[in-house]
């Protein structure tokens, strides 16, 4: 019952987002990464989304996919894919969300960047068999209700040798059982890391400048909302990050 309502309030606030952004500023809807020795180069018009950008690096350089057919499962605004595409040069990027006016957004904004935009269920991918070198799942899959049915999905669409790159956080107790669906799968468990510390780092960080964006885009009714949303510091889920109640963490799984 709970998961059903988070569900519904992801898709009620994505929606809200697409009213209030009125100048597409909320390109990226994750909660960002920083590590010491993980710097990326950034055009002056990315370092807004600085810490956002470093997650999706540290994601999809976990593998080469340079010249290489990528899936997101999951793009939302768009922000994630349109990096991957423009710094880290695969051959074909794809992206697709549940969410029509993400995808909808997406396809105004990145018009120039040669990124196929899809509406589509994660756990039912429209794509043929063998097709993609990579699928890319950021922040994404806790919304998931079969999350298997999405690693098979997955698994599916992706050539032989290639390579599922997830990232998301769950509550501390569901961890073990994540770990669990992801060595029954068929996929090969390349790497498992627990990222939290760096994801916290980012959002202490990045906590000044995302208030500062809620308070000149939203009305000052939905500023509480949007601060949970987004964790910023001295919010509920700040908190349950700063405890480790919740957890973020990182796979990275291969189709043999």
């Amino acid at each position: 019952m709970r998961d059903h309502l988070a569900n519904v309030f992801f898709r009620f606030w994505y929606k809200v987002i697409c009213k209030i952004d009125k100048k597409n500023e909320v390109t990226f809807m994750n909660y960002g990464f920083h590590k010491e020795n993980h710097d990326i180069k950034l055009e002056e018009k990315d370092l807004i989304n600085k810490y956002s950008a470093k997650l999706y690096d540290y994601v999809a350089t976990r593998v080469d996919i340079k010249d290489k057919n990528i899936l997101e499962v999951g793009c939302g605004r768009g922000g994630g894919i349109s990096y991957v595409n423009r710094y880290l040069k695969p051959k074909s990027a794809t992206g697709i969300d549940l969410n029509d006016k993400a995808i909808e957004f997406c396809k105004k904004n990145y018009a120039d960047q040669n990124i196929k935009f899809e509406v589509g269920n994660a756990e039912h991918l429209q794509f043929e068999d063998n097709f993609f070198n990579a699928v890319i799942n950021v922040e994404s899959s806790h919304r998931y209700v079969q999350f298997n049915k999405f690693l098979s999905e997955a698994y599916r669409v992706l050539k032989p040798g290639g390579h599922l790159l997830l990232a998301d956080f769950r509550f501390d107790y569901q961890v073990e059982k994540l770990t669990t669906q992801m060595q029954e799968s068929e996929f090969e468990v390349l790497k498992y890391e627990i990222i939290t510390p760096n994801v916290f780092k980012a959002l202490v960080k990045s906590s000044a400048d995302t208030e500062r964006l809620i308070k000149n885009m939203a009305p000052r009714f939905l500023h509480g909302i949007a601060k949970q949303f987004a964790a910023t510091e001295g919010s509920h889920t700040f908190r349950k990050f700063s405890a480790r109640e919740y957890e973020y963490v990182l796979y990275v799984l291969k189709k043999n």
